[in-house]
């Protein structure tokens, strides 16, 4: 089915990347297949210790004196589903599917982020037609957990003078910036004690919210699970005896928490008060947010008395320390009007336990394309969770990508769009994260775009790509090499 779309030749072997299990940290699978791809059309390839793989293709003849270009795309997805699909990341294929002009997955992300990325690169490197000077494909690791791949490449195996990255997901646009990150952990250890005599205990979800990229839908009002789900608690415990025996929400630290479950106890003689509370918390949220959210739903059901719960103490420190956490947009950017500036994302909340006890583990992450605010909401995240965690620790982070309006490269991406499509592309940098920042700290003289097709809902099950602007992005992206 795929192997009609147009352009055939990318969609055919996006299919084929479709059927390779590669989430962030597992890429062995996509690595070889690259490795074993260069070699059936006989194209140099090198992998570095990081798994990274690097292709080589000269120049198209009357090519050959024009500076070498770079593309590079990332090999991993994202990994999400919806709770009710039976999908194992590690050895399943992706189970997609055409939708008009969309291409989806069934109840999981598709992985055209960037999976399309790496399909187009490699298109580039087997077309019998396209002029092109001398290219090098770089396929990196681990974009999505922590740009591992990008951290890890050696200098001086990049001989390109030129990069496009094609890790966007905006049609007739190119990025020329976008912010840096950090990630910041948290864990509360605890000891279970022996759950209440004489309590109610019920299990209460919320689900049903978009989620989404982190970073690209920070600022679309996409509502987050976890602080959903630790408002009511918040409430809850001003009105009577609460307690908690399990809480899990959110999944992954670059994307917005859609679901989030709790198991909770109250006195019996609250039952009803809890229904009540409920009900009337249900109402006000989607009063708040169904605009936005118009799939939200919370429902609760009651369970078994669980046999231990979270200390009462702890678990008071921990839901204050939850909501006051800061999720979402913290400053808009004052040079890009539009674009967002510095945000942070309560990612997820886990309960966990090894061999020195059980622990709350809470994930977040920061972005900022100013490199000191970056610094100051992770500072204010840590002493947000401090007030319950005993451990509280940041992950190295990645630098933003400083914009460049004289790009010699932008100049051609721009008139090369106009000359296909009769109008311009928008330029603009972006709050999500791309590698583009570190390839710059070790190749400084680069000049770097990025640009790629129309994708919405990524790092979601609701992920879906445009088929005819990946047929646009192709043209363009052959255009723009021409050109060069």
């Amino acid at each position: 089915m795929l192997n009609t779309l147009q352009p055939q030749e990318v969609f055919a072997l996006f299919n084929q990347i479709l059927q390779i299990p590669r989430p962030s940290k597992h890429e062995e699978q996509i690595s070889q297949w690259l490795v074993d791809f260069a070699a059936q059309h006989n194209i140099a390839c090198e992998r570095d210790q990081a798994m990274n793989v690097i292709m080589r293709v000269p120049a198209t003849p009357g090519y050959e004196e024009h500076p070498g270009v770079i593309l590079q795309a990332h090999m991993d997805m994202v990994c999400e589903k919806n709770s009710d699909v039976q999908h194992d990341f590690l050895n399943d294929p992706i189970q997609a599917y055409v939708d008009g002009d969309y291409l989806k997955a069934k109840g999981t992300t598709l992985g055209g982020d960037d999976g399309i990325g790496v399909a187009m690169a490699l298109a580039t490197l087997i077309s019998p037609t396209l002029k092109h000077p001398a290219l090098e494909c770089l396929f990196t690791v681990d974009e999505e957990t922590g740009l591992t791949g990008a951290m890890r490449l050696q200098d001086g195996c990049l001989n390109g003078k030129k990069l496009i990255n094609l890790d966007s997901e905006d049609d007739a646009q190119v990025f020329i910036g976008c912010a840096g990150g950090i990630d910041t952990l948290a864990k509360m250890h605890y000891q279970p004690v022996e759950c209440p005599k004489g309590t109610f205990a019920a299990k209460i979800r919320v689900a049903g919210l978009q989620g989404g990229h982190s970073g690209d839908d920070i600022n679309k009002r996409r509502g987050n699970s976890n602080k959903i789900m630790v408002r009511f608690l918040f409430e809850l415990l001003q009105k009577t005896d609460l307690n908690i025996a399990y809480i899990n929400g959110g999944n992954l630290r670059n994307a917005i928490a859609r679901e989030t479950e709790v198991v909770v106890c109250v006195p019996m003689a609250d039952k009803e008060l809890l229904r009540v509370e409920l009900n009337h918390y249900i109402a006000t949220i989607e009063e708040e947010i169904i605009a936005d959210e118009p799939n939200f739903f919370m429902e609760m059901q009651s369970v078994d008395t669980p046999e231990t719960i979270i200390p009462h103490l702890s678990m008071q420190k921990l839901i204050r320390a939850l909501y006051a956490c800061p999720h979402g947009v913290v400053e808009m950017s004052v040079d890009m009007p539009g674009l967002v500036e510095t945000s942070t994302n309560l990612a997820s909340i886990k309960m966990k336990e090894n061999e020195e006890g059980h622990y709350v583990e809470i994930n977040t992450s920061q972005r900022s394309s100013v490199e000191s605010k970056k610094h100051d909401i992770k500072n204010q995240v840590e002493c947000a969770l401090a007030l319950a965690c005993d451990e509280v620790t940041h992950g190295d982070g990645y630098p933003g990508w400083k914009p460049n309006v004289h790009s010699p490269l932008l100049e051609v991406a721009k008139t090369a769009f106009e000359q296909l499509f009769e109008q311009q592309p928008r330029v603009l940098a972006i709050h999500a994260g791309l590698e583009c920042g570190l390839f710059l700290k070790k190749y400084p003289y680069l000049d770097m775009i990025s640009i790629g097709p129309q994708m919405y809902g990524v790092h979601s099950p609701q992920e879906r790509l445009s088929i005819s602007s990946t047929l646009r992005c192709w043209q363009w992206l052959c255009k723009i090499l021409e050109s060069l």
